[in-house]
């Protein structure tokens, strides 16, 4: 039989990676006749966690280091550089794949910020899909800018640090500048330049896939659905549900075995992403709200790299010399500070009754399918507008802050936080009921006669027909 192959490039972080491979086990599982490969692209610092399956029908290449320019921090220049750099090794990959007779190449599935590959995917005649790891609001959002940037004149400095709003068409309410993402107002490392080339390129492609699902983000895919854009197909939520906890199981046991004896929804979890950090008065104020506030808690608490190096958070050497004097034994029967947490397992746990999230969408999606209401604290990337449309837009989340920027001077203080973590336990509030019925909903769309069920059948169907509309062409 012959097979039909797709070729997936995600951006190589973890988030990405990890949707990317679940939605080819999604689009395996449900059509036997796709393969898919995924290539990896791995940056010069850091590490990418490994990735594996159990599907026979998934495969990794693991593409060749590359050099890049001697920048030291992460920016617009040194990842589209990255990009580039990658071309030619993408297009040499999809040569050694394609040299079988047996293998018919269907397309490409690319992530949100490749888009580069949209040409490699031309030059082999064959069709481009986005994946869209974020919302569809943000989808819109970005869509809209970019397009009254290019055609309007709009100048998107003028939002900077403001209280001024922009109507988007995907958002109930107008959005205020200050919860543009930051790479918005990043002209001189070229941050800036670097959303633009990518949003322009979005319609380029003949589809998104997008990482929500239609009842969660009902305006945003019917505005969307209206306008001129590719069609929008809304598949999710992706996750990866399963309660592996890679490299650190022994601190996944202890973290499990000290939740396992905590009372049904009594824990406040905290826990800021893969790239979230805090400077050491931040930390206090965090430590003074979580004791004052009287909650249980599990903190997950990160080193911040050095300013100006291309590294992730790591652990503490010693967790006490950045916490008030006396935190840790005044705390010890109600908390636990941790470093790298076990995220999806702590949300499906009982224990867990909150979580202050710096709002990743994956991470926003995993606290709706456990049903764990979130309050807000985001820190970069498109977290602020994610954070935004959680509290004002969907009634989903309540707020610390939804404008706090890690390149930010401003200190949340511990009575905000306190306020803050008060909200998010109040067990009669309308956030806790509506995560309550949007967990079931998020559930129920994910299998058949479910909306994202269908969207994903359509995907399929239409993937399909660009093969067989190539077989004709070439006959």
């Amino acid at each position: 039989m012959e097979q039909t192959e797709m070729v997936f490039i995600p951006f190589p972080v973890i988030g990405h990676l990890a949707s990317a491979l679940e939605i080819a086990k999604l689009i395996t599982k449900r059509d036997p006749r796709f393969s898919i490969t995924i290539f990896i692209m791995k940056f010069p610092f850091g590490s990418t966690d490994a990735m594996d399956t159990d599907s026979d029908s998934i495969r990794f290449v693991t593409l060749p280091p590359v050099e890049v320019s001697s920048e030291t921090t992460p920016s617009g220049h040194f990842f589209s550089e990255f990009l580039k750099v990658h071309i030619p090794l993408v297009r040499d990959a999809v040569h050694e794949l394609t040299r079988s007779n047996s293998v018919r190449l269907s397309g490409f599935v690319i992530d949100m910020f490749c888009t580069h590959m949209i040409d490699v995917a031309d030059e082999f005649g064959v069709p481009s899909y986005l994946f869209f790891s974020s919302g569809a609001a943000v989808l819109g959002f970005l869509l809209h800018v970019q397009f009254l940037h290019d055609y309007e004149g709009l100048d998107i400095n003028e939002f900077k640090d403001s209280d001024a709003e922009l109507d988007v068409p995907t958002f109930v309410n107008s959005v205020p500048g200050k919860v543009f993402p930051a790479w918005m107002f990043d002209k001189e490392s070229g941050g800036a330049e670097m959303l633009l080339y990518h949003t322009r390129r979005f319609r380029e492609v003949k589809g998104i896939l997008v990482n929500t699902f239609i009842e969660l983000e009902s305006h945003a895919i019917q505005s969307l659905s209206g306008s001129t854009v590719p069609e929008v197909y809304p598949v999710g939520p992706i996750l990866n549900t399963r309660m592996g906890s890679g490299g650190a199981q022994q601190d996944a046991s202890a973290i499990m075995s000290w939740l396992d004896d905590q009372p049904p929804s009594s824990v406040i979890f905290l826990c800021f992403g893969s790239m979230g950090s805090f400077g050491a008065d931040q930390i206090k104020e965090i430590a003074y709200g979580l004791e004052h506030s009287g909650h249980r808690f599990l903190w997950s608490l990160r080193q911040p790299p050095q300013k100006g190096k291309m590294e992730f958070p790591g652990g503490y050497e010693n967790i006490e010399e950045v916490l008030p004097e006396g935190f840790l034994h005044r705390t010890a029967r109600i908390g636990k500070v941790i470093g790298w947490a076990p995220q999806i397992a702590v949300l499906a746990h009982s224990a867990v009754g909150g979580f202050v999230s710096h709002c990743g969408w994956n991470s926003l999606l995993e606290s709706i399918w456990y049903g764990v209401p979130v309050a807000t604290w985001p820190i970069y990337a498109e977290q602020q507008i994610n954070a935004f449309q959680m509290v004002k837009g969907l009634g989903l989340a309540v707020e610390i802050k939804i404008d706090y920027n890690e390149d930010s001077d401003y200190v949340v203080s511990a009575h905000e936080i306190e306020n803050g973590l008060r909200n998010l336990m109040n067990i009669n509030s309308e956030v806790r009921k509506k995560r309550k019925e949007m967990e079931k909903i998020s559930r129920k769309v994910m299998i058949d006669g479910g909306s994202s069920h269908f969207s994903l059948g359509h995907f399929i169907e239409d993937m399909m027909d660009s093969k067989v509309m190539k077989g004709k062409d070439a006959l």
